[in-house]
């Protein structure tokens, strides 16, 4: 992967901050969050977060310290200084002093320091990015370094790849519980470091500008990448034109949409689906132990919100009855799995629909499933690059995502929920 830093272009975003310093800082923290969302294989949908820290007046004049972060519900690709909501900072550092937080209370705190109240709600990794000492902070789920994240030996390949660069985080819960994880494991290891590698979760950098900290990200996502090629196992290139115009002049997408369209969940006008054909796609779908693989988990733990914990898996030749039994094992399989999870949570649980996001069909392709086109969408592009991390992680050892319990703990996590409830 290469960087994609224009100095003329930086130049511009300069520009239009009007020579005030924070928004100088802001200028070039939204500059870069674009160049990094323009890679699909680094945050894709709403994926990573980033943050920049600056002085901005107070009330009565003097400058303090604040710090800008993604805000729920925006996307790298195309966010806006709106999109990066300010807090002060110095409030937020006591909370390393603070043992023990809910997420909603997290969420409160972090609404109360922020300089506009009628901004969304900072990233959940606010406390994190506040907590790494660097002024510029990126977070990605770069591809390459999730089919390293996602081994056994996650840590043992994280030393081997980038020595003492980077601090290694075994998983943690998103929110407040990594933030004080992580923020421990840097304080005790970190000098010298420039970043984080997230066992089943992604890669962090931080450097003191903003080109420092996004071109960090770049190498150490391109260092992933050599690995994987060294080893034989390269990510199969993305490629243009996947998607499928017509889905339904293909028998099985028709007998597919028969089979859903019986449940209600989908409404009069659903389901939606989006088939996607591509030579990685034919070689996944030809994977002799497919649904062993393909049911171990999501490569991320945040797409279990979009695509379930695993697909639903058919075969070119299925018509509408081979369907509808596909369809309700999948249902019967989603209630066990809600059930015997459910049952170890602190809290009550509330199951949500019983039905698959993805289906995986031998012979034919990759479908994304969903009650408009939009999550249909969604869903087909994270199976399809889900699919080739899995094939790049099998290529050097073992798919390992996270486990199953974790999945459900993030799948029912109430802040998900409640981003979900706000897209919809």
């Amino acid at each position: 992967m290469k960087s994609l830093w224009n100095d003329d272009e930086a130049q511009c975003w300069i520009d239009s901050a009007n020579g005030d310093p924070a928004e100088v800082d802001l200028a070039l923290r939204v500059y870069t969050s674009r160049l990094i969302g323009q890679e699909a294989d680094l945050v894709l949908h709403g994926g990573g977060n980033t943050s920049v820290k600056t002085e901005r007046a107070k009330e009565d004049g003097t400058l303090a310290e604040t710090i800008h972060v993604k805000g729920s519900g925006w996307d790298l690709v195309t966010i806006e200084g709106p999109g990066l909501p300010a807090m002060w900072l110095e409030p937020l550092l006591t909370a390393r002093d603070v043992p023990n937080m809910t997420d909603e209370e997290m969420v409160v705190f972090l609404r109360n320091e922020m300089l506009d109240q009628s901004g969304p709600n900072p990233s959940v990794e606010a406390l994190l990015h506040a907590f790494l000492p660097a002024k510029f902070v990126d977070h990605t789920h770069s591809c390459a370094a999730l089919a390293i994240a996602d081994q056994p030996n996650a840590a043992e390949l994280s030393q081997e790849i980038f020595g003492d660069e980077l601090c290694v985080i075994p998983y943690v819960m998103p929110g407040f519980k990594l933030s004080h994880a992580a923020d421990a494991i840097f304080q005790e290891k970190g000098e010298g470091a420039n970043g984080l590698f997230l066992v089943n979760h992604g890669l962090f950098s931080h450097g003191d500008d903003a080109r420092t900290s996004y071109e960090r990200i770049i190498r150490y996502t391109d260092m992933c990448e050599q690995y994987l090629a060294e080893h034989g196992a390269a990510l199969m290139p993305e490629e243009d034109g996947t998607k499928v115009d017509d889905p339904y002049a293909h028998a099985p997408i028709v007998s597919l949409k028969e089979a859903l369209s019986s449940w209600d969940f989908f409404g009069e006008d659903g389901p939606f689906l989006d088939l996607r054909v591509s030579k990685a796609n034919k070689k996944y779908l030809g994977t002799p132990d497919l649904e062993e693989v393909s049911s171990r988990g999501t490569a991320t733990p945040d797409h279990v919100i979009r695509i379930k914990p695993r697909p639903m898996i058919g075969e070119a030749g299925f018509e509408a009855e081979d369907w509808a039994k596909a369809v309700r094992d999948y249902a019967d399989w989603y209630e066990a799995y809600f059930e015997r999870n459910a049952a170890k949570s602190d809290e009550t649980k509330t199951m949500l629909d019983l039905l698959p996001r993805v289906a995986l069909i031998r012979g034919l392709g990759i479908v994304g499933i969903g009650r408009n086109a939009k999550e249909a969408g969604v869903a087909a592009d994270l199976a399809e690059q889900n699919a080739r991390i899995i094939m790049s992680a099998e290529g050097i050892g073992r798919f390992t995502p996270l486990n199953e319990a974790d999945l459900f703990e993030l799948e029912y996590w109430s802040l998900e929920q409640a981003k979900l409830k706000k897209a919809a």
